[in-house]
């Protein structure tokens, strides 16, 4: 009975945070089908140390270093996957998403310049909304390094001008001159 308790907490707890670690990893450099993968593999790493995830201090921060150090060991192995290709499915709405394109590959290609320390930081941060203390624990540094690293990565991003423009809803703003 108890490991049918312990996989329904584990789907539970995946489900609930499958398409936020899947836009993390993206942000963190992944094409979509790579995060995809490497949330796969993280919350199969979950599910066979699911005890030791639960016991951790801080479940969020403790899958998100799993993420993490998945997508390093990943990206020191050079290994070329397969891309797969899906077809298009048909929009139900007649909007142009133009604008949501240029600005998720605006913001994409923005973090991507970022250096990799930094951006870990940010996206974690401000995407999966982690705390100061739960970056730090995810990443396994100094609560003051997450708060100089993104203070140094957020003045970068404020100063790309290849985000000039742009606003959340897809909108173009106008940057005062200063």
């Amino acid at each position: 009975m108890a490991s049918v308790r312990r996989d329904d907490d584990f789907a539970e707890f995946a489900a609930a945070r499958y398409r936020t670690l899947v836009r993390a990893a993206v942000l963190l450099g992944c094409s979509h089908e790579a995060a995809e993968d490497a949330v796969q593999d993280t919350l199969v790493r979950c599910f066979v140390s699911w005890s030791r995830v639960q016991a951790a201090d801080d479940r969020e921060a403790y899958v998100y270093r799993m993420l993490v150090n998945g997508l390093r060991r990943a990206a020191r192995r050079h290994w070329n996957r397969e891309t797969p290709r899906a077809e298009v499915p048909e929009s139900g709405s007649t909007a142009d998403p133009a604008g949501e394109v240029a600005l998720r590959e605006s913001v994409v290609a923005a973090l991507g310049r970022l250096a990799h320390e930094r951006r870990d930081v940010v996206v974690l941060r401000y995407y999966a909304d982690l705390s100061e203390r739960q970056v730090a624990q995810a990443l396994g540094i100094p609560a003051g390094t997450v708060k100089s690293r993104a203070a140094r990565a957020l003045a970068e991003l404020a100063a790309d001008r290849s985000l000039d423009g742009l606003a959340t809803d897809g909108s173009t703003l106008h940057r005062q001159e200063d």
